[in-house]
């Protein structure tokens, strides 16, 4: 297996945090493109192409890749960062007392080898009732503003999360199962040495 040095395609500092609790120190390279998604285009279709695209845009010869990209669906559609404070309101709204799907895309890239993969991973979450003053609470801390589906269950969010079925790295970001997963399948290993 090859040692591992990797290039986060993510501005996210959840997902360099996940990471650095691995033991992997990435170079962070956030990357920008358009995120609209295509008409027709499933959850778990639009957050690959997403993470592929970001790979892509990031990439340089002789460095590998790592780009992800989640959103939160209910009722068939996509909840991304909110806009605003009432976008943030409206999003607690619709997930307050239901369930909801958190889909995280990952794609490795290498352009060396010009080898990718990548996989979609899906993760249920139900969530408790919640009250207007819950709602307003929550949105005045300022933490729903820069999370897919306006909550963070590794902070406070995690207040009104009552149960998830599926991995719970995918719910903040990155599903490291997963991330493992591809990486080994490209001979890379993310079991550093630890001695």
């Amino acid at each position: 297996m090859s040692s591992l040095h990797l290039v986060l395609a993510s501005g996210s500092p959840r997902r360099r945090e996940i990471l650095a609790g691995l033991g992997v120190e990435p170079t962070v390279r956030p990357v920008d493109i358009d995120e609209t998604p295509r008409e027709g285009e499933s959850a778990a279709s639009y957050v690959l192409r997403l993470a592929s695209e970001k790979a892509r845009e990031c990439a340089e010869d002789g460095e590998l890749i790592l780009a992800a990209d989640t959103v939160v669906t209910i009722d068939g559609g996509l909840l991304g960062k909110p806009a605003d404070e009432e976008d943030a309101k409206d999003m607690l709204h619709r997930l307050a007392g239901r369930t909801h799907q958190v889909l995280t895309g990952v794609a490795v890239y290498d352009p060396g080898r010009g080898f990718e993969d990548s996989e979609a991973v899906a993760t249920d979450v139900i969530f408790g009732r919640l009250s207007e003053r819950d709602i307003a609470w929550y949105v005045g801390t300022g933490e729903p503003m820069d999370k897919a589906g306006a909550y963070a269950i590794q902070g406070l969010g995690a207040l009104f999360v009552e149960r998830i079925m599926g991995n719970y790295s995918n719910v903040v970001g990155l599903p490291v199962p997963t991330v493992r997963a591809l990486l080994g399948r490209m001979g890379y290993q993310i079991l550093g040495d630890r001695s």
